[in-house]
């Protein structure tokens, strides 16, 4: 953890310190103040503390330690104080993080001086006690100070990788990624596996002039020498990369299905999209918003949340909020409204006419796929149908298994529902009310006549049906019946996926 260095303790330092005590104890903490009677109560309570005035530039010594600190919290209650102090802390500090409280008074003037010497500024005027805490010691600003020190640390180039055929929230993610790496002078790429071929999404990266690179299966890594993993956390799940891969940094709000390797992580579940987090690392380390960036940040956040009706929570808001400012109203709204393609009416009609309903519950197979990005609009018609809760909607592609569902019902978690129904036989995962998975069905490439294919297909469609319908009967977690691990038979195993959803 390194020295934890706090100079000033009013308001905002002393619960600095109560958080630093309660989150590592005291042997890695030290307190500069000019308060005796507040060096008195920390020595008491076994706090390493010095009585001296951190924000005299006429004594260097003033903040003096014994080892290089990690990290330093301005904390006064004063703002020239704190600037004082912030400024005399960056210079004897060049390489340490900074977070610095604006304190109690501060003018346009001095917030723009706050940004440019601190990593972090912390605005206790605007918060109440416990998000101050929270904002200064939580896991959201450490982690903006891990990410900043990760990216710093890279030597060469850096590949920020999206999940295969990615949604705006990872495209919009990766493109904030690089952002901010080349402002650190890291030099990156966004990068992804698959195809970007859902119209909305297409629109997004040609209205927006994003600079993304489409990466085959097979080519060949070695120009990057680091690694990140952007709305999603795992090498070689739903991404083209090897899964024995070393990862530099990985940033994602998707619950995780199993260890998540990187130098740097932060899975930020209680969030509504990565593109949240990203914004909030913007912010905080005081870069200026591209405005692409920010309007692909903004339609991120909307879409994962559904226009902000999803598991959505404040930190989503505050990011709209911030964004807003910086976002093109004209570009989204084309986004928003770009023509629907033939054939994917088409794959929405075929899923009306072939839906089973089970009470609140239809399942549809649309056959053949031509674009899988259709699966998720026709799930999300299917539940404007009356009566209808959830629905799964799937199709074929050589020899892969596609499929999307969605639910508005409380009592489902669909991500649980397909990972239970589905993770023996490929990969699955996702929201509780937005979910897919993609089975492998190996049997299909051993058949040349039609007529058998379609006889496969059909006994494929009948088994996914089941399962499904069997599944979303079944308390989440209870392993589901004796009917659907005789058909295991039918798919070859696949890697696990956190995320099956890519639009």
């Amino acid at each position: 953890m390194g020295l934890q260095l706090v100079l000033g303790c009013g308001t905002v330092g002393r619960q600095v310190v109560d958080g630093l005590v309660d989150r590592a104890g005291t042997d890695q903490l030290f307190v500069v103040t000019d308060d005796e009677n507040v060096v008195e109560a920390l020595r008491d309570e076994s706090i390493r503390a010095r009585a001296a005035d951190p924000a005299d530039p006429a004594d260097p010594d003033a903040i003096a330690v014994d080892e290089e600190p990690t990290t330093v919290f301005v904390g006064g209650d004063r703002t020239d104080e704190n600037l004082s102090t912030l400024e005399n802390a960056r210079e004897r500090f060049p390489d340490a993080s900074i977070v610095a409280s604006l304190g109690g008074n501060p003018i346009a003037t001095d917030r723009t001086r706050f940004r440019e010497l601190a990593d972090y500024v912390v605005d206790a005027n605007s918060a109440i006690t416990d998000r101050v805490l929270e904002e200064t010691v939580g896991p959201s600003v450490e982690s903006m100070l891990g990410l900043r020190q990760q990216l710093s640390s890279i030597d060469g180039r850096l590949a920020v990788v999206m999940h295969d055929n990615p949604d705006p929230d990872a495209i919009a993610s990766a493109v904030a990624l690089v952002d901010i790496a080349d402002a650190l002078g890291v030099d990156a790429e966004a990068c992804y596996f698959g195809e970007i071929s859902h119209q909305e999404n297409r629109a997004m990266v040609n209205l927006l002039e994003l600079e993304l690179r489409q990466l085959d299966d097979d080519e060949s890594l070695e120009e990057f020498s680091a690694f990140a993993l952007v709305d999603h956390s795992r090498p070689g799940v739903n991404d083209g990369l090897p899964e024995s891969l070393h990862v530099d940094v990985v940033i994602d709000h998707h619950p995780p299905r199993g260890p998540v390797p990187g130098a740097f992580v932060e899975l930020r579940e209680q969030v509504g999209a990565t593109s949240t987090i990203m914004t909030e690392y913007l912010d905080g380390l005081g870069l200026e918003f591209d405005p692409a960036t920010a309007t692909a940040l903004l339609y991120g956040i909307r879409i994962d949340t559904n226009d902000f009706t999803r598991e959505v929570s404040p930190a989503d808001f505050r990011a709209a909020s911030i964004l807003s400012e910086y976002a093109d109203a004209g570009i989204l709204a084309q986004v928003e409204q770009p023509t629907i393609d033939g054939e994917t009416l088409e794959t929405i009609a075929r899923a009306i006419k072939n839906r089973i309903q089970s009470g609140s519950v239809t399942v549809a197979s649309v056959g053949q796929l031509t674009n899988r990005d259709a699966l998720p609009q026709a799930a999300d018609q299917l539940l404007a149908i009356e009566g209808i809760e959830t629905t799964l909607v799937f199709g074929f592609t050589d020899e892969m298994a596609y499929l999307s569902a969605r639910s508005r019902a409380t009592d489902v978690d669909l991500g649980e529902t397909l990972r239970d129904a589905f993770d023996r036989i490929g990969s699955a995962g996702g929201h509780a009310d937005m979910a897919g998975a993609q089975l492998e069905v190996g049997i299909l490439g051993d058949v040349d006549d039609e007529e058998e294919v379609g006889s496969i297909v059909s006994v494929v469609e009948e088994v996914i049906t089941n399962r499904f319908l069997e599944a979303i009967q079944t308390r989440p977690g209870t392993p589901v019946g004796a009917y659907m691990r005789t058909s295991e038979w039918l798919f070859t195993d696949t890697a696990e996926s956190e995320d099956g959803e890519s639009a």
